[in-house]
């Protein structure tokens, strides 16, 4: 006779267990589009098509799942006016305002980085996004 079967259960985010700090925020927000996702949110809210065009090389598919990731840990709010055309505009709840610090020194480490290997001229203005 067969003892009791143990069922597997696959960990949802928020009851995985990391290793230290640095791992869980990378968890979050690592990868190629979070991190400009959230560094542009943290000038204010975006809509969808002002994201796109921010981030140029990203698909439509792609940005869509990143902004329900972010949505879905806490860090990103969503809200849908009932209009037409649907108008959704993106923004940075408070937990994902506490990351701004955190993306202000990327930024300013990845333009030290870029003068370093000659990447960034000494006058290019700071990566903001453009008005409209």
């Amino acid at each position: 006779m067969k003892g009791p079967q143990k069922s597997i259960v696959c960990p949802s985010p928020s009851r995985r267990r990391y290793g230290c700090g640095v791992e869980a925020t990378l968890d979050l927000i690592g990868g190629k589009w979070k991190g400009l996702i959230l560094f542009y949110l943290t000038y204010g809210t975006l809509r969808f098509n002002q994201l796109r065009r921010l981030l140029p090389e990203v698909t439509q598919r792609m940005l869509t799942l990143q902004l329900r990731e972010l949505e879905e840990d806490g860090i990103v709010h969503r809200e849908v006016y009932r209009e037409i055309p649907p108008k959704v505009e993106y923004s940075l709840t408070p937990f994902g305002r506490s990351l701004e610090p955190i993306l202000t020194q990327l930024s300013t480490w990845g333009d030290t980085y870029r003068q370093k290997i000659g990447d960034l001229n000494p006058t290019e203005v700071q990566d903001q996004p453009a008005e409209g």
